[in-house]
C-alpha cells in the first residue's frame, strides 16, 4: 500500500499535537508518561517531536489521559491558528512553560 504524503497542514497539526502533549507532560519524565500510557518511550518521543504527525487515536487518548489533558483542551490546542480569533490552550500553555 502506498502512503499518501501528508499535507503541510497535517504536518503542522502533528507538530502542534507534539507541543501540546509535551507541555501537558510538564516535569514528568518520558519514561513515566510512556509507562502510564502503555506505549514505548520512543513512540512518545516521536509524537512529541512531530516525527509521528498522525498517531493512532487511542495512542493520543492514552497519552492525554496519562498527563491529565482533557480531550477538549487538546482539540482546542490543535485548532488551525489561521482559524482562531482568541488564544488557545496551546498558546496559553506554551507561554506558561
Amino acid at each position: 500500500m502506498v502512503r499518501v504524503p501528508l499535507s503541510e497542514a497535517e504536518r503542522l497539526r502533528g507538530e502542534r499535537l507534539g507541543i501540546a502533549l509535551r507541555s501537558a507532560r510538564g516535569e514528568r519524565s518520558m519514561v513515566a508518561v510512556a509507562a502510564d500510557a502503555g506505549i514505548s518511550v520512543e513512540t512518545l518521543r516521536k509524537i512529541e517531536t512531530g516525527r509521528i504527525p498522525t498517531p493512532a487515536f487511542f495512542t493520543v487518548l492514552a497519552i492525554a489521559d496519562a498527563v491529565g489533558l482533557p480531550l477538549d483542551d487538546l482539540r482546542t490546542a490543535l485548532a488551525d491558528p489561521a482559524d482562531e480569533t482568541d488564544d488557545t490552550a496551546l498558546s496559553r500553555r506554551a507561554d506558561a512553560g
